[in-house]
C-alpha cells in the first residue's frame, strides 16, 4: 500500500475523531482555564498551582488495568469506555462556567480535577483503541492523523472560545466548548469494537501481566532507559507552553490577538509538521525522526526567549503581532514534528495484549513534567522573568535528546 493510500483509509479518518476528543479537554485546560482565571485577574502562582489538578494524566496507569479487564454492557469493552468518558466530559465542561474564579476558586480547582480525570480515563481507552485498531506498519501516520487532530482541537478553546470570551459571558463560552465533544461521541456509535487481542480473565492479571511483558521482551536496564526518556523528552518544551496564555497577556496581546494570531499561527505548523513528520517516518524510520525532530523542538523554545527578550511596544503593534506569529509558527512545527514520533515510538513500545494499561504507564511518564513541573512555573517567571524562564526550559529539553542514544540509536534499522 502506497503513502497516500495508507493516509486515506477508514482508519486514518478514525484516528482523526479520537485525535480530536482526546485534545479537546486537555487544551481546555491548558488554554482556556488559564486564560479565563487570568482575565478574572487570579495571580500567576495560583495559575501555575492549577497545573497539579493535571494529576491523573500522572496517576492513570493505576486505573487502566479496570479498562483493560472490565467491559462496561454497553457497546463493548472499548467503545463502552469511551461513551461514558465522553458523555461526562460534555456535562462536566458545560458546569464549568456556572462558577466565579473571585468566589468559587476552590470549586472550580474540583471541577477542573473531575475533568482532568475523565479526559485521562478517555485518553486510555482511546490510546488502546487506537493501537488496536491500526496495524504495526500504520503507527506512524495513524500517530500523526491522531496528534494532527488532536492540535486542531486546540483551536476550540484556544481560539475560538477566547474570542467569544469577549462577546458571551464565561457561562455561555464553556457550554459552547463543551458542545464539540458531540463529534466524538457520534464517532464512538458509529465505529466497530475491534478484537485484535482477547482481554486479560483475572484482575491480577491485568495488573500485574503488564509490566511483566514489558521488562520481560525489553530487559531491566532498557526497561529503566525507556522509561527516563519518556519522562524527559517533553520536559522543556512541555515547560515552555505551560503558561503561554498568560504570557502573551502579560505581553500585552488582548484575547482576540491570542485566539486569531496566535493560536491559528500555531495550528498549522504544527499541523503540517506532524504531517510530514508521519510522512518522514515511513522513510526514516522512528528512531532517526526522533533524532531530527528533537533538535527542532529544542531549537524553537529559543524563539520564546527572544520575544520576551524584545517586548511589546504598542505603538508599533503589528510588528508584534507578526513576532508573535513567527515564534508560534516555529515552536508549533517543533512540537508537531516532535510529538509525531513521540507517539509512534509509545506505541511502538507496547504489546497488543496490554495496550490500555502499557500506553497509560506510558504517556503516564510523559505527562509527569506537564503536572508537577509545571505548577512551579509561577514561581520561576516570578523570581527570575520571562526571558531566563524560557533559557532554563531548553536547557532542560537536552537530556531527553542524550537518552535517545541508549533508547533509539540513530543507526537502527528503519522497521525497528
Amino acid at each position: 500500500m502506497s503513502v497516500w493510500q495508507q493516509m486515506f483509509t477508514r482508519r486514518m479518518l478514525i484516528c482523526v475523531f479520537t485525535g480530536f476528543s482526546s485534545g479537546l479537554p486537555l487544551y481546555l485546560l491548558f488554554n482556556l482555564l488559564p486564560a479565563w482565571l487570568r482575565s478574572e485577574h487570579v495571580d500567576l502562582k495560583t495559575i501555575g498551582l492549577f497545573a497539579l489538578i493535571q494529576f491523573p494524566y500522572t496517576w492513570k496507569f493505576l486505573w487502566s488495568p479496570l479498562l483493560d479487564r472490565y467491559a462496561v454492557p454497553l457497546l463493548g469493552r472499548r467503545r463502552g469506555w469511551m461513551l461514558i468518558t465522553q458523555l461526562g466530559l460534555l456535562a462536566v465542561i458545560a458546569s464549568m462556567g456556572a462558577f466565579s474564579p473571585q468566589s468559587d476558586l476552590m470549586v472550580i480547582a474540583y471541577i477542573a480535577t473531575l475533568l482532568a480525570f475523565l479526559s485521562a480515563t478517555q485518553d486510555i481507552v482511546l490510546d488502546a483503541y487506537r493501537r488496536e485498531l491500526l496495524t504495526d506498519i500504520e503507527l506512524g501516520m495513524g500517530s500523526a492523523v491522531h496528534v494532527n487532530a488532536y492540535r486542531i482541537a486546540g483551536l476550540i478553546p484556544g481560539s475560538l472560545s477566547l474570542i467569544l470570551s469577549d462577546m458571551l459571558p464565561w457561562n455561555i463560552v464553556f457550554i459552547i466548548t463543551a458542545l464539540f465533544m458531540l463529534p466524538g461521541i457520534a464517532m464512538t456509535l458509529l465505529v466497530s469494537e475491534p478484537h485484535r487481542a482477547s482481554p486479560p480473565k483475572t484482575l491480577r492479571e491485568a495488573v500485574v501481566e503488564p509490566f511483566h511483558e514489558f521488562i520481560s521482551r525489553k530487559g531491566w536496564q532498557n526497561a529503566v532507559w525507556i522509561l527516563a526518556f519518556l519522562f524527559f523528552y517533553k520536559l522543556g518544551d512541555s515547560m515552555c507552553t505551560a503558561l503561554a496564555t498568560p504570557f502573551y497577556l502579560d505581553m500585552g496581546f488582548s484575547k482576540t490577538d491570542i485566539g486569531l494570531i496566535a493560536k491559528n499561527a500555531g495550528l498549522w505548523p504544527a499541523v503540517i509538521g506532524g504531517m510530514l513528520g508521519g510522512l518522514w517516518m515511513l522513510k526514516i524510520g522512528i528512531n532517526k525522526a526522533l533524532w531530527l525532530f528533537g533538535v527542532v523542538q529544542v531549537l524553537s523554545i529559543f524563539g520564546f526567549a527572544w520575544l520576551a527578550y524584545v517586548g511589546y511596544h504598542s505603538e508599533i503593534a503589528v510588528l508584534e503581532r507578526a513576532q508573535l506569529a513567527f515564534v508560534i509558527s516555529l515552536e508549533a512545527l517543533g512540537v508537531g514534528l516532535g510529538t509525531v514520533a513521540f507517539v509512534a515510538f509509545i506505541a511502538r513500545s507496547t504489546h497488543p495484549a496490554y495496550t490500555a494499561t502499557q500506553f497509560a504507564l506510558f504517556t503516564s511518564l510523559m505527562a509527569i513534567p506537564r503536572t508537577f513541573a509545571n505548577a512551579a512555573t509561577g514561581w520561576l517567571v516570578d523570581s527570575m522573568g520571562w526571558t531566563v524562564f524560557f533559557l532554563l526550559c531548553a536547557a532542560l529539553a537536552v537530556p531527553g535528546m542524550v537518552l535517545l542514544l541508549k533508547v533509539a540509536p540513530w543507526n537502527e534499522p528503519v522497521n525497528q
